[in-house]
């Protein structure tokens, strides 16, 4: 009886000790903005798959700010994380503070965003360029390949606005009746987006259908359209809450929906998988959906 209870105690003792140390595994993630519900998405769903494994995750918001990201970085870097998920404010910009993980030792999986330099163990996004096409398909079937179409870009240097705008234009240019009458950035912000808008309508007498990178900028599009009592059809993409209840209200007529909550589950679950010394894929695509009011 006394050797089976010294058994279970030291069973009982290992357990808890491989929990506290698993516990003591702390990953950051370091994101683009937090006043994007897209990403405060994206932050819940790592928060909550952290918990769930047991890891301790350090959040960092980088307000979409390039200095402040490598900023957060270097104190993430200096607080000895184990892993870190970085969610980039620009592709090109993050290069510095990938690198400055890689000097560390620092495994780095980026989210939503790739990074265009240093070393990234596993990127987790939906498919940009697919998500492109299927917004652009859906502006030709609006409009029977005949019109005028507005786009507005995201940031300038995401991969996100690249990837977008180069699926949405491949399938609109090849529409012989569709033409692009003006394309600007509005740097995936509603209020940039409004007065971006409100320009835009001022320059151009016709315009058929909208096509904004994410749904912030597509309600403030929205409400500048409906400020100017004209009636356009706006496609958003991200498929945010509040995107999906304007499509659901007729405010925006659709929306290419990713799965924030799920990138970030999947950025942790790779998190434990690298930390674990396990291969991961380099590349791990996110599901993309179409949502109408129908």
């Amino acid at each position: 009886m006394r050797t089976f209870l010294t058994a279970a105690v030291v069973a009982a003792t290992a357990l808890v000790g491989a929990a506290e140390a698993r516990a003591a595994d702390t990953i950051a993630l370091v994101v683009s903005t937090l006043n994007n519900p897209f990403f405060v998405t994206l932050k819940n769903g790592a928060e909550a798959k952290a918990k769930e494994l047991g890891y301790t995750l350090l959040v960092l918001d980088s307000q979409n700010d390039p200095a402040r990201e490598l900023a957060n970085v270097e104190d993430v870097v200096s607080k000895k994380v184990k892993l870190l998920l970085v969610n980039p404010t620009d592709s090109d910009a993050v290069r510095s503070a990938v690198r400055a993980a890689n000097r560390a030792q620092i495994p780095v999986v980026t989210l939503d965003r790739s990074a265009n330099g240093g070393e990234v163990v596993s990127h987790i996004a939906s498919d940009n360029v697919a998500g492109g096409r299927m917004a652009g398909q859906l502006v030709v079937d609006m409009l029977k390949g005949e019109g005028a179409v507005v786009e507005l870009q995201g940031l300038p240097g995401a991969s996100a606005a690249r990837d977008r705008g180069q699926g949405f234009r491949e399938v609109v240019d090849a529409a012989a009746g569709l033409k692009v009458v003006a394309s600007q950035p509005a740097d995936f912000d509603r209020t940039k987006a409004l007065n971006v808008m409100e320009n835009i309508l001022q320059a151009q007498a016709k315009i058929d259908a909208v096509f904004a990178h994410n749904d912030e900028m597509a309600l403030g599009a929205a409400k500048a359209i409906q400020a100017s009592g004209r009636t356009i059809p706006v496609v958003g993409f991200d498929g945010t809450d509040e995107g999906t209840a304007a499509v659901e209200a007729g405010a925006l007529a659709a929306t290419v929906a990713q799965q924030a909550g799920l990138i970030g589950e999947k950025g942790v679950e790779t998190a434990a998988r690298v930390l674990k010394g396990e291969t991961v894929p380099a590349y791990t695509p996110v599901e993309l959906k179409v949502v109408t009011k129908q």
